[in-house]
């Protein structure tokens, strides 16, 4: 297996932005579009692997970095050989850098506070400072060996305007950098699979800074581009608006990546009528552990598909009376 990161465009819709591309890993080759499972704590709840294979999955999240750093730690994780025997899949596996995590940590100040290095948390059991620095991020995904790897970003919040959402993307610009540097100085996993890095479109619902961001992260060599934010994948009105400002500014041979996109089937098909190639959400599997079941019916119109949906907006809600039987 070629120890390498390859994406090619193999073939694009006639009259939407969809297209199909053959991605190459040093675990395996996947075709897009591709929904992600997302195994946050190295573990997909409730599914075993044999389960996760069944379900066809070319590749998924797994271990999320900051969840990796507090448990079990990167000593253990090494020891295992990485994210890939320690969960027991030989697929592709992506890898997030915590961004997200220190986000929403960070509302509560006692438990993260962000800084200009990095983000400062406290061990949930042990109570010990860990600083997440760009290089901390990149040093542990290089411990977890996935596929691709993650820039350290700060995720843009919605609350707080353009104020606030510059301040991030500045920050992000910086923390980016750092981020580069760290993996070319070891662009190997520590098991000697040369990674992919991605890099972070942030502005948040502001389309001049969104440009911005994309053109910083063009002007850098990085395998692919992810678009992330606070509205990404909440807002799909917006998420799929601040696609159509960017796909069309980026490159065929990278692939694009919408962060937290998948709450039900139909956000899936308006990310990729817009030319994403990848998306991952906790959403279907957390639904399913809970007895919600996606409902409806893949309807082709006017040379496309759309999902029409089923009794109660497309949802099976298997723990309702009138299915005890």
């Amino acid at each position: 297996m070629p120890n390498r990161f390859h994406c090619k465009q193999l073939a694009t819709h006639a009259t939407t932005r969809a297209r199909v591309c053959e991605i190459n890993t040093p675990h395996g080759t996947f075709l897009t579009p591709t929904f992600m499972p997302v195994a946050t704590r190295a573990a997909m709840n409730c599914m075993d692997i044999p389960q996760i294979q069944q379900t066809q999955s070319q590749i998924i999240l797994g271990g999320n970095t900051y969840h990796m750093l507090v448990a079990p730690g990167m000593e253990t994780l090494h020891k295992a050989g990485g994210m890939h025997p320690f969960m027991n899949w030989q697929g592709p596996m992506l890898t997030d850098s915590g961004g997200f995590q220190v986000f929403s940590l960070s509302k509560n100040s006692k438990i993260c506070r962000i800084k200009e290095d990095g983000a400062h948390f406290k061990h949930p059991v042990s109570g010990k400072v860990i600083t997440m620095t760009p290089a901390v991020s990149i040093k542990t995904q290089k411990t977890i060996g996935a596929d691709i790897i993650m820039v350290f970003d700060e995720c843009t919040p919605e609350q707080g305007g353009r104020e606030a959402a510059l301040a991030a993307l500045t920050r992000t610009k910086r923390w980016l950098l750092e981020s580069i540097d760290a993996h070319l100085a070891h662009p190997d996993s520590d098991y000697g699979n040369r990674q992919a890095l991605f890099g972070i479109v942030q502005g948040g619902s502001y389309r001049d800074l969104r440009e911005e961001s994309l053109a910083f992260l063009l002007s850098q060599p990085l395998d692919g581009l992810a678009i992330g934010g606070e509205v990404i994948g909440f807002d799909m009105p917006k998420t799929r608006e601040i696609c159509e400002w960017l796909v069309p500014l980026m490159p065929d041979d990278k692939p694009r990546y919408t962060m937290g996109v998948g709450l039900n089937p139909q956000n899936l098909i308006d990310v990729v009528t817009c030319g994403i190639d990848m998306f991952d959400c906790v959403a279907p599997t957390r639904n399913a552990r809970h007895g919600s079941l996606y409902h409806g019916t893949f309807v082709i119109d006017d040379g496309w598909v759309r999902f029409e949906t089923g009794e109660d907006k497309g949802k099976l809600l298997i723990k309702k009376s009138k299915y005890a039987h």
